[in-house]
């Protein structure tokens, strides 16, 4: 194990929290905090170990990715093996790699319906923003030029490339010191039934009811903006960074019948969804029910081995933008595209889930996470424990009957975050959420241990807000 093989004596703690302070702007960097960041030397399956080897069981999966755990000899191996073959092939034009183009043809086996065309980037973030240059692309390629608007949703996340971050609807991820797409890109409300006056509608609505207004939203910005207008709708099949928030059943269909209506492409933001987190190579078809036009793919693709997107995109785009006697040329891609050992690992990961059976794995371990998560709700400050397959979200309120959140300056996410890392279990802290996406090898007994920890995390913080005058 390699917990129990490396020498933790190695590392001097204040030495490399010290340097990390000095000089790496960490992403999402929290400018008034001055606490240390947790330097994490060793990892192994669904487990990480700190400089002075302290073990934390990741409930977070890395960032939503490490699908098949970490530490993996067979991954290192395939990587090593592809270094010393062909560290970098460039594709561009007229040259392509033998790993990437066995990696297409092997995700467009694997995508529904007909995405048989793939685009390779590096992240989920270049992932959007390729299908968003895609989009233009083809609906000037169509003679369309005027039809350039997205609509996205609030709380959204699609990335933090400039494009992506503006699809994106996080308020919080929106600051002012930053700019965004203001004038192409619209954002309509997120369909939250556990928060239906935060979307415009009564508390009291009907399940039913808080759908039909949901889907005549959408139409109804579309006919607002103009459907000669409206290119694509952006859509996480589940919301990530946004919460875990799972739409009413039927609202994925519904969405995509409408977008069929108006001429309005379907980008189904598969970056957490796809390979394996709800039980299925993707969400899209097999578990909501619709075929998108376009999916963006990324982070489980290789289990966080190496960086790589993919957006897969369908036969009816690619026959538009690459049909003949135009002269054309799609001027878009990265020096990185189709980098070789990312596909390699790519490649080496999507085998190693078939052969495991990790997909009906999740299919059987997804309902009892689910289940013992939702055991939590007898404690006073849970509000809503929410989720599908291995993503999850406990959300913390300071009234159960009102939904009144905690005031965001107590951070109670974080608060109840720290007393599990104490505890040797990582959670996600957002603000009055705690957010969960283990790796898909997870068993019954670490579930458990999840469920247990972070049970006596929230009693602990109870007992604090207590003291403190808060509860």
């Amino acid at each position: 194990m390699v917990g129990a093989k490396l020498d933790f004596n190695q590392y001097d703690t204040k030495a490399i929290t010290d340097s990390d302070k000095a000089h790496f702007l960490h992403p999402w960097q929290l400018f008034d905090i001055d606490d240390n960041a947790l330097p994490i030397a060793a990892a192994e399956g669904a487990y990480l170990y700190d400089s002075d080897g302290k073990r934390y069981l990741d409930a977070v999966g890395g960032l939503w990715c490490t699908n098949i755990g970490l530490g993996r000899d067979e991954m290192a191996d395939a990587i090593a093996d592809q270094v010393r073959q062909m560290a970098y092939a460039s594709p561009f034009v007229d040259m392509t790699n033998i790993p990437a183009a066995t990696l297409a043809k092997k995700l467009a086996e694997l995508a529904p319906g007909e995405l048989n065309h793939v685009a390779l980037s590096c992240g989920g973030s270049t992932a959007i923003d390729t299908a968003y240059r895609l989009i233009h692309f083809y609906q000037n390629c169509r003679g369309k030029e005027n039809k350039k608007h997205i609509i996205s949703r609030v709380n959204s996340y699609h990335g933090s490339t400039y494009a992506s971050m503006s699809i994106g609807g996080k308020p919080g991820d929106h600051p002012p010191e930053f700019d965004y797409i203001e004038d192409t890109i619209h954002h309509i409300s997120c369909p939250n039934f556990y928060r239906p006056e935060e979307s415009g509608e009564q508390a009291s609505i009907s399940e039913a009811d808080f759908l039909a207004a949901k889907l005549q939203e959408l139409e109804n910005k579309i006919l607002d903006i103009g459907a000669d207008k409206v290119a694509a709708f952006f859509a996480e099949p589940v919301f990530g960074a946004g919460g875990v928030i799972v739409p009413p059943q039927g609202y994925h269909r519904g969405t995509w019948e409408i977008c069929q209506k108006y001429d309005v492409l379907y980008v189904s933001d598969e970056v957490v969804t796809a390979f394996g987190r709800l039980g299925h190579w993707f969400a899209s078809k097999e578990v909501f029910d619709f075929q998108p036009d376009i999916i963006c793919s990324a982070k489980g693709l290789t289990s966080g081995y190496q960086p790589l997107g993919a957006t897969i995109y369908s036969n009816a785009i690619h026959k538009v933008i690459s049909e003949q006697g135009h002269g054309r040329c799609f001027t878009h891609g990265f020096t990185y595209s189709g980098h070789p050992v990312a596909c390699a690992a790519a490649l080496k990961n999507i085998e190693i889930m078939a052969r495991e059976k990790l997909l009906p794995h999740v299919q059987d371990i997804g309902p009892y996470f689910q289940s013992q998560l939702k055991t939590l709700t007898d404690l006073p400050i849970v509000g809503d424990v929410r989720g599908v397959g291995l993503m999850a979200c406990v959300e913390f309120v300071k009234d159960k009957i009102t939904k009144e959140r905690f005031d965001e300056a107590l951070d109670i996410g974080k608060w109840i975050s720290n007393q599990a890392d104490s505890r040797g279990l990582i959670v996600r802290p957002i603000v009055n959420l705690n957010v969960m996406s283990p790796p898909l090898i997870i068993n019954r007994e670490q579930v458990d241990f999840i469920v247990d920890t972070l049970r006596h995390s929230i009693l602990a913080c109870m007992d604090d807000l207590r003291q403190q005058g808060h509860f």
